[in-house]
């Protein structure tokens, strides 16, 4: 556990150890919400992965990936012309 304080302009200083294990860069944006009375921070590229693998499991097993198909159709559409 960490413990870290408030400044005094409402920042936060995030330790590096856990900036290194969530491979935070600098200029990486933060996703804060409030859950169960906890302030809890994810970043974008969790987020993305997260809403891809909920996607993903609507998709029926073996099936290409819509952007597969797309590059496919584009690439056959480009060929006839």
């Amino acid at each position: 556990m960490n413990i870290v304080s408030n400044l005094s302009n409402g920042r936060i200083v995030i330790p590096a150890a856990f900036r290194q294990q969530l491979d935070i860069q600098d200029g990486d944006q933060l996703i804060w919400s409030v859950r169960n009375g906890e302030l809890v921070a994810t970043t974008r590229r969790a987020q993305l992965a997260k809403a891809q693998a909920l996607f993903q499991s609507f998709a029926p097993k073996g099936s290409p990936s819509v952007a597969d198909e797309l590059i496919a159709e584009r690439r056959a559409a480009a060929d006839s012309e």
